[in-house]
């Protein structure tokens, strides 16, 4: 990914994907796979699991200075909502191997969760409250390059 300093992405880079996990079956079952530098390119520094979110609430409504993450639902759905502060879209998630890539820059919300839900996300750092946009607008002028 492309970034000028202060962290704002390029024009053009791909701030968000989706990312077909390696699946193994057999008889025994399902197995999904996620290696660093393979199937994400970020080294995995954190891993953390969401469940039994009301299907009502929103989760996440926040977006990173500098994160990259992979989010899963390896139970039941969720969609998430992603807002780089040009383009929006809307993913659904509901499948233990199918992730959503989330770069840096990007406000994110998780919404209408399945009952029994468990969503795992894979983030490329250490928790950092500094890196943390709580506020929609700080976060438009931190894309748009404003103070």
């Amino acid at each position: 990914m492309t970034r000028t300093p202060g962290g704002v992405r390029s024009p053009g880079t791909r701030a968000w994907r989706t990312v077909e996990l390696r699946e193994h079956r057999d008889r025994r079952g399902a197995l999904s796979v996620v290696e660093a530098g393979i199937d994400v390119g970020f080294a995995i520094r954190r891993a953390y699991y969401f469940y039994d979110v009301p299907a009502s609430m929103v989760r996440g409504a926040h977006g990173h200075r500098s994160l990259h993450q992979l989010l899963v639902a390896v139970h039941g759905r969720f969609d998430v909502l992603v807002d780089d502060g040009v383009r929006q879209d809307r993913f659904r998630l509901d499948r233990p191997a199918r992730g959503l890539y989330i770069g840096p820059m990007v406000w994110r919300s998780l919404v209408d969760f399945s009952p029994g839900a468990v969503g795992l996300v894979l983030a490329s750092t250490l928790y950092d409250e500094s890196d943390y946009f709580h506020d929609y607008g700080a976060f438009l002028k931190a894309v748009r390059g404003r103070p």
